[in-house]
C-alpha cells in the first residue's frame, strides 16, 4: 500500500458540548482529499487521541473510511502505551478495513529501547496491514533511536517511520541504513524539506489542513527538480509551521481552521482555547498568507 507523500494528521471535529461531530469528519475528510492530501491519518495525536474511547475511535476509523472511498489511504492511529490494548485495538482497525497502521511510541513508562522494540514488533504481528512507526519524543518521553527502527524495519509489515524527532541527523541515518522501500516521513512540518532532502519519502503534515495545495506544490516543486521553488515555499509557509506550535497541537489549528471559515469544534480537556493575544498573533500569520 503506497500512502503518498502528503498525509494529515487530521483533527478530529467535535460539536460544542464535546461529542464527536461525524458530520464534520465527513466535510473535513472532504476538503483535506481536496487540497492534496494522499493519506489520512485518523486518531492521531492531532486527533486528540489521548481523549478519545475505544469506541469513538472505532467510530472515526468506520466514518473517515467510508466518506474517503478509496480516494485517500486510511491509517488509523491505535499504539498506546499499553501493548495489549493496542493489539487489540489494532485487529479491530483491521476488521473494519483500514488500509494502514500508526504506532506511536508507548508514553509515560518510558520503555527502553528492547521495550521499545518488542511492542512495535508484537503489535505488528498482530496484524496483516502496513504498519507505521511514529517518534515523537517532546510527547512520549522516549526517542526511539535510529538502531531500533532500523531493526523494526526489518519486520516485514513495518514499512515506514514518522519522524516527529526534530533530530535531523537521526533521520538521514534511518535512510541511508534501511531497507529498499522502508519509508521516512517527517512527523514535523517545518523539517519536511530538510528530510527531503536527506532522502526521506514525505509528511504527516499538520498544516495541511490549512495549506494543503502549497504543501503539494512544495512536494512537486523538489521532486520535478525546482529545489529553488520549493524552498521559496517553504520559507513562505515557516511562520505557520512555527506557530501551530506556539501552544499544544491541535489548539491553534482547531482554532485556524474556524478563521477560515472550516470549523472543527472546541478541544476537549484537558486542551483549553488559546489566550486572545495569541489567536491575535496567529490569525496575522494566516492574513499574511491570503487564508482569511
Amino acid at each position: 500500500m503506497d500512502f503518498g507523500r502528503l498525509l494529515t494528521a487530521m483533527a478530529t471535529p467535535f460539536t460544542e458540548d464535546g461529542l464527536l461531530d461525524l458530520p464534520g469528519v465527513d466535510r473535513l475528510v472532504d476538503r483535506l482529499i481536496e487540497t492534496g492530501t494522499t493519506g489520512i491519518v485518523v486518531a492521531g495525536t492531532t486527533g486528540e487521541s489521548p481523549t478519545l474511547s475505544h469506541e469513538e475511535k472505532l467510530q472515526l476509523y468506520e466514518r473517515v473510511l467510508a466518506r474517503a472511498k478509496g480516494r485517500a489511504a486510511v491509517i488509523a492511529g491505535t499504539g498506546s502505551n499499553d501493548t495489549r490494548s493496542t493489539v487489540e485495538l489494532t485487529r479491530e482497525a483491521e476488521a473494519i478495513g483500514v488500509d494502514g497502521i500508526m504506532l506511536v511510541c508507548p508514553y509515560y513508562n518510558k520503555p527502553s529501547q528492547e521495550g521499545l522494540y518488542r511492542h512495535f514488533r508484537t503489535a505488528a504481528e498482530a496484524t496483516r496491514l502496513p504498519v507505521m512507526v511514529y517518534n515523537v519524543p517532546g510527547r512520549t518521553g522516549v526517542n526511539l533511536a535510529a538502531a531500533t527502527t532500523l531493526r523494526l524495519a526489518e519486520v516485514d509489515n513495518i514499512v515506514c517511520v514518522k519522524e516527529a524527532g526534530g533530530d535531523l541527523g537521526q533521520i538521514a541515518e534511518i535512510v541511508e541504513h534501511a531497507p529498499q522501500g522502508f519509508r521516512v516521513y517527517s512527523g514535523d512540518d517545518k523539517l519536511f524539506l530538510p528530510t527531503l532532502a536527506v532522502g526521506g519519502y514525505g509528511v504527516v503534515s499538520v498544516a495541511s489542513h490549512l495549506v494543503g495545495r502549497e504543501m503539494a506544490r512544495m512536494i512537486d516543486a523538489f521532486l520535478s527538480g525546482d529545489v529553488a521553488q520549493a524552498a521559496a515555499l517553504h520559507r513562505k509557509l515557516l511562520p505557520l509551521f512555527e506557530g501551530l506550535f506556539w501552544t499544544s497541537s491541535p489548539v491553534l489549528l482547531k482554532a485556524g481552521l474556524a478563521m477560515i471559515g472550516y470549523p472543527v469544534g472546541p478541544v476537549r480537556l484537558p486542551l483549553v482555547e488559546a489566550p486572545e493575544s495569541l489567536l491575535h498573533d496567529f490569525r496575522r500569520i494566516l492574513d499574511d498568507l491570503s487564508l482569511l
